[in-house]
């Protein structure tokens, strides 16, 4: 961040010094410290306030990429403004201030364009087809315009703020600044109003001193602002420049996640499938064929898995008397069968004695003891 201007720099340019006392304007009484040998001494403290005050508002309005157009038309100040305002790339007035340069923009800027079409002609050759007393008139018309309009060649538009050296010369900018509503900013001395003025720069406005050390305090706060506007825009070109890529990568990315999301939706079916296969293999291999049983056909098989006796070992549990009231629940029609010996024959096969229980069921027709 640039120094901020201090007392005793002012104070030793000068900046301090104000008009006779005879001369003073009382709306100025605010910003004058003292009376000294019939001068009027100004505040500098308040300057000091009042100048950082302006070079804030001013920082900004170069950050926001709007144009401010400097007024100094006093001897004492066109060399110094044109040196220090070119450095920040403002335009500026230092010859007569064209009546309407504001109010009348239109016709200003046609002026300006005059000055263009002159380049122009010389560029492509229709300058050297003029007589020599024509190219002398408009040689002269060039040379009058860059006087008065060179420095706002450049400004398209309306500026977003003036900064005027001595109000009281410049009484009509202030005036065309005030009907347009433009915010003016400006180096006031004791003898000018300062009510019509947004931004009051109390200072010596006739010492050259004293505006060089004003200027380089306003320049250097605009310097900064500009600097702000060119750091953000190179931020936003890397951001757009990032999202851009991010977004190349999601085109390109697409295809091949629509691809994967597809072959997973497919895959998706075949999963399930043999998960329910898997489970559906589970069940079958855990249940034991309860037919092998002597007297269980297939329907009381049916009954007894049904009722959550689908092992050998379940059913060696169960007692006969149960086993007939599921049966018997299931269908009257194996109300006849007698399941006595039922348990006794889950027990052999859950044990793995199948040539005991084929032996048995040899003896014992249909599983009747």
């Amino acid at each position: 961040m640039a120094k901020k201007a201090e007392v005793k720099d002012l104070l030793e340019a000068g900046v301090h010094f104000g008009h006779l006392t005879r001369k003073w304007n009382p709306n100025m009484a605010p910003y004058i410290y003292m009376e000294r040998n019939g001068i009027h001494v100004i505040n500098l403290y308040k300057t000091v306030a009042k100048l950082d005050e302006a070079n804030e508002a001013l920082s900004k309005i170069a950050a926001s990429g709007r144009k401010i157009l400097f007024v100094a038309t006093k001897k004492q100040a066109k060399d110094i403004v044109s040196e220090k305002v070119s450095n920040v790339n403002m335009p500026y007035i230092t010859e007569r201030w064209p009546g309407g340069m504001l109010t009348n923009f239109v016709t200003i800027r046609k002026a300006v364009k005059k000055m263009a079409s002159i380049d122009r002609m010389k560029k492509d050759g229709t300058f050297n087809t003029l007589s020599k007393k024509e190219r002398l008139q408009v040689d002269r018309l060039r040379a009058k315009l860059e006087k008065n309009l060179g420095s706002i060649s450049d400004m398209t538009r309306l500026p977003g703020a003036l900064f005027i050296v001595d109000t009281m010369r410049e009484h009509i900018a202030v005036k065309e600044a005030q009907k347009l509503n433009i915010p003016i900013f400006a180096m006031v001395d004791t003898n000018s109003d300062p009510r019509p003025i947004n931004y009051v720069i109390p200072s010596n406005d006739d010492a050259s001193k004293s505006i060089d050390v004003i200027l380089t305090e306003v320049t250097n706060a605009i310097a900064q602002g500009l600097e702000e506007r060119k750091s953000e825009k190179i931020a936003a070109k890397e951001g757009s420049s990032s999202e851009d890529s991010k977004k190349e990568e999601k085109k390109v990315a697409a295809p091949a996640q629509k691809e994967e999301v597809a072959k997973t939706e497919t895959a998706k079916p075949k999963e399930e499938a043999a998960v329910v296969a898997k489970e559906t293999t589970e069940e079958t291999s855990t249940a034991d064929d309860l037919t092998k049983i002597e007297g269980v056909g297939p329907k009381a098989a049916e009954a007894l898995v049904a009722a959550g006796i689908d092992t050998y070992a379940s059913l060696a549990k169960s007692e006969a008397e149960k086993i007939k009231e599921i049966l018997t629940e299931a269908s009257s029609r194996m109300a006849h069968l007698d399941p006595g010996s039922w348990p006794k024959q889950s027990q052999m096969a859950a044990d793995g004695k199948w040539e005991e229980l084929k032996e048995w069921q040899e003896k014992v027709k249909g599983g009747v003891e």
